[in-house]
Order: structure tokens, then C-alpha cells, then sequence
């Protein structure tokens, strides 16, 4: 039996490479469990029968586009779309061996925080299925925390991988915006759009990044990478001056729990050999939400006119050009991005350009100065990921502004292109909490070191206790 709740990716690799298991018996094993399993998660929207490939086996944000395999980006609108090509991402994990097993759920278009505003229906968090997953790669962190992949990439715009992964007790990486190719990624805010890996381990989530990241000549706003991925082996935090933001770890709403289980980690990088101070980050923090909420919108509002009954997926009505289109994204968006192209295209009008994108964008580059000023201090910055434990099904639907508050915390270094990892850094309500470490553009691999350094101290169960 092969035990795919607690088997990590580098496990699975060394059984393949033992020959104790194929790639094949593996991609079956996790389609066993997706049948046992998955009724109750959704975690899912369509998998694969086929394995092709000889190592271990991924899933895949719905996203992603993947030749032959349908890609709705959790839409009506793009109901029975089969891309003819693969992404970029998909084509480097297909290059590197990795067999698909299947495309996850998410909230449409990426646009959410709970994988509640899937057109396909919610999933459910494997800790507690009364519970969300988190957005919006929740399907992603839900099919790895319940053993129905050993890996997973989501893609992160506000926090979509951050949080997902914090809510679910995994490791999730937002990279640094220009290391992942988002060619043949469905847009949602280009200018933050990012594709990266959500595991049960650091040193997993370090070698899903080497294997997406680098230059793309389809994408012109990727780089080369300044150094090789390396795999984190230290056991201590020597050297690091890890710095406490006051903003980001005393904004309002933060769980008393999540700020215990936060602080306690926080201790541990004392202890682990790390000097520790604060520092500020006043402006990034109260403006960080709203300019997100201008910027990502209006580049929105731009990405989806392309979804007009002609292209793509399924055409609503007859008549005049002007009716179909209408009639076609009426039928094919939630209210979710209906809402978000709405408040973009009145940003991005005539009369209001500059005074809400082109404000916006300014507001951006104080930020930006804001965390190169922190980090000219430290190498790190630490909060917590997200500031409550996964919450009720239902409970912020009908509240798009708490909704949106789910990710006050991990906008900010978005905002500014910077990296961030979370990690699991223990329970609060029985629920697990995240750990949102920052670092200078291109720090993949001192944030890899730091994470796994803190995750060999903390000894995490990343297993849901109901599972066990």
C-alpha cells in the first residue's frame, strides 16, 4: 500500500528511482484515493486516466493550460475549452517526467479567496470539510493536503497560493514576479499573476520551483534566473536578521490564536540563531488592499474582453453581435468577475484613468521604496499568512469586502514583486496556521533555507488530524 496522505514528492522520487514503485503505480495510487476521497472535497474538476511520464506525478491549477486536457479557469465561460497547446509550466513538468493527474478547482478566474465563486461548485478543506480551502488555489492546497497529489501548482495574484497553503497546513510559494513564464496561464492581473508550487515539504516546494522557473522567450517579462535553485538542508537560521513588520503583525482582524502560534515561531528564529528586531511598514499595509482592488481589477477588466461567445467556449443567442456578447458573458461569469470588470472598466474610463489606475500605480511604487527599505535591515520579514484559520463555508459570501480582507496580509509584498513563502507553523481552534516569510526579489533560495530550517524545528504534522 502506498501511504499518499503522508508521502512527500521527494520520497516518492527516491521510491521511483529504487524501483520499490513505477510513476505508473503511483499515478494509480492517487486515482484510488481521488475516488475515496475526493466526493467529499471537490478538490478536482477533471483528472487524467493516462499516466505519461516516468516521475512523480503533479496536479494543476485549472489555470494552466494542458494540450488535450480541458481548462475552464473554474468558468462557465470557458466550459468544453481544449487548449492545442501546453503552457509553459505544463510543457517543464511534462519535460521533467511529471505525469498529470489532474486540473483543480478554483474560484473563477482566480478571482476569490475561498474557491467558493468556482462556476463548478465549492471545495472543501480536508482539516474540517465544514471549512474552506482557501483561494484560489484551494483546490490545489486541498488535493495535496488530503493525499490526492503529492504536489501542486497554484498561481498567486493577491495571495492565491499563500493563503490556500496556510489554511491547508502546506508549504505554498508566491516567487518572485518574473522567474515563472505565464505563458499560456489564463490572466487574470498580469502585471501580478504568478504560477507557483504548493507541497507538503520545503525542500519539495524548492525543487517544483526549479523545475518551472527560468527565462521564456514566449513570455518577454521573465529573467534568468541570478543563481541555481538549491535544496535547503540547514538546520539553523546563523547569519539571518529576521525582522518582525508591526503593521503586518498587528493589523486588525488577526485571530488571537494565529498570533500565538505566529509569535511562538517567531521565538523559534531567536533560538534557532537568528537576530531578530522590528520594523515598519506603515503605508503598505493601510494602502496595500485598495491599490490591489484598483490595480487588479482594471487589468482584469482588460484580460476578460476577450470572452465573447466567438473564441472561446460556449456563444448565448442569436441576432446582432452586440446581443451575443452580452447575452454570453451574462450566462458564462459569476457575480464574482462581473463585479471586478465592472469596478475595472469604470477605474480604467475616460475622466477616471488617472485618477484611481494611474493613482494606484503610484501608490505601488511607495510600497516597492516601503519593503526595499525594510529589507535594506534584514534579510526576511515574518507574519503570519493570513489572519484567521480557515473559515465557515458561506460565511463571507455575502460579504465581498470580508472576503477580501482574507488576503490583507499577503498583498502587500505581491504589490511590491517580492517572494513569499508560507509555511505551517502549528494549530489554532485545531486549525493550522501559516507563516508568511518575505525577502528581496530573487531570495527563493534564502527563503528556502529559512523555511526549511523553521519546519525541521516545528515539526509540523502536515496530515489533517481527521485523516490520520
Amino acid at each position: 500500500m502506498i501511504d499518499t496522505l503522508r508521502l512527500t514528492a521527494e520520497e516518492a522520487a527516491a521510491l521511483i528511482e529504487r524501483g520499490e514503485v513505477s510513476s505508473a503505480e503511483l499515478h494509480s495510487a492517487y486515482l484510488l484515493a481521488i475516488g475515496e476521497r475526493d466526493a467529499e472535497l471537490h478538490s478536482y474538476l477533471t483528472t487524467v486516466g493516462e499516466s505519461v511520464g516516468e516521475g512523480v506525478p503533479i496536479a494543476l491549477k485549472d489555470v494552466i493550460s494542458t494540450k488535450g486536457v480541458e481548462t475552464t479557469a473554474g468558468s462557465k465561460i470557458l466550459a468544453g475549452y481544449v487548449p492545442v497547446a501546453d503552457s509553459t509550466v505544463a510543457a517543464r513538468c511534462k519535460q521533467a517526467g511529471l505525469p498529470l493527474i489532474g486540473k483543480t478547482n478554483l474560484d473563477e478566474f482566480a478571482m476569490g479567496s475561498s474557491t467558493e465563486n468556482s462556476a463548478y461548485g465549492p471545495t472543501r478543506n480536508p482539516w474540517n470539510p465544514e471549512r474552506v480551502p482557501g483561494g484560489s488555489s484551494g483546490g490545489s492546497a486541498a488535493a495535496v493536503a488530503a493525499g490526492l497529489a503529492p504536489w501542486a501548482l497554484g498561481s498567486d495574484t493577491g495571495g492565491s497560493i499563500k493563503q490556500p497553503a496556510a489554511l491547508c497546513g502546506l508549504v505554498g510559494l508566491r516567487p518572485t514576479y518574473g522567474t515563472v513564464s505565464r505563458c499560456g496561464i489564463v490572466a487574470f492581473a498580469s502585471s501580478l499573476d504568478q504560477v507557483g508550487p504548493i507541497t507538503k515539504t520545503v525542500r519539495d516546494c524548492a525543487r517544483l520551483y526549479e523545475i518551472i522557473a527560468g527565462r521564456d522567450p514566449e513570455d518577454s517579462t521573465t529573467v534568468e534566473l541570478p543563481e541555481p535553485v538549491a535544496m535547503p538542508d540547514a538546520e539553523d537560521l546563523k547569519g539571518l536578521r529576521v525582522g518582525i513588520p508591526k503593521e503586518l503583525n498587528e493589523a486588525e482582524g488577526i485571530e488571537l490564536g494565529v498570533s500565538e502560534a505566529v509569535n511562538r515561531a517567531i521565538e523559534l528564529c531567536g533560538e534557532l540563531g537568528a537576530e531578530v528586531g522590528e520594523t515598519r511598514l506603515p503605508r503598505s499595509v493601510e494602502y496595500g488592499l485598495p491599490c490591489y482592488y484598483l490595480i487588479a481589477p482594471s487589468e482584469a477588466s482588460s484580460n476578460l474582453a476577450r470572452y465573447d461567445g466567438v473564441r472561446y467556449g460556449p456563444r448565448v443567442g442569436d441576432g446582432d453581435i452586440r446581443s451575443m456578447y452580452e447575452r454570453t458573458r451574462d450566462a458564462g461569469f459569476g457575480d464574482e468577475p462581473k463585479r471586478r470588470v465592472m469596478l475595472g472598466t469604470y477605474a480604467l474610463s475616460a475622466g477616471y484613468y488617472e485618477a484611481y489606475y494611474g493613482q494606484a500605480q503610484k501608490v505601488r511604487t511607495i510600497i516597492r521604496q516601503e519593503f526595499a527599505a525594510a529589507l535594506d535591515q534584514f534579510d526576511l520579514l515574518v507574519s503570519p499568512t493570513s489572519p484567521t484559520v480557515a473559515f465557515p463555508l458561506g460565511a463571507r459570501t455575502d460579504n465581498p469586502l470580508a472576503m477580501y480582507l482574507s488576503d490583507v496580509l499577503a498583498i502587500p509584498p505581491n504589490m511590491a514583486g517580492l517572494p513569499g513563502l508560507s509555511i505551517p507553523c502549528g494549530l489554532s481552534e485545531g486549525l493550522p496556521v501559516g507563516l508568511q516569510l518575505i525577502g528581496r526579489q530573487f531570495s527563493e533560495n534564502l527563503l528556502f533555507r529559512a523555511g526549511h530550517a523553521l519546519e525541521r524545528a516545528l515539526e509540523f504534522d502536515f496530515v489533517p488530524e481527521r485523516l490520520r
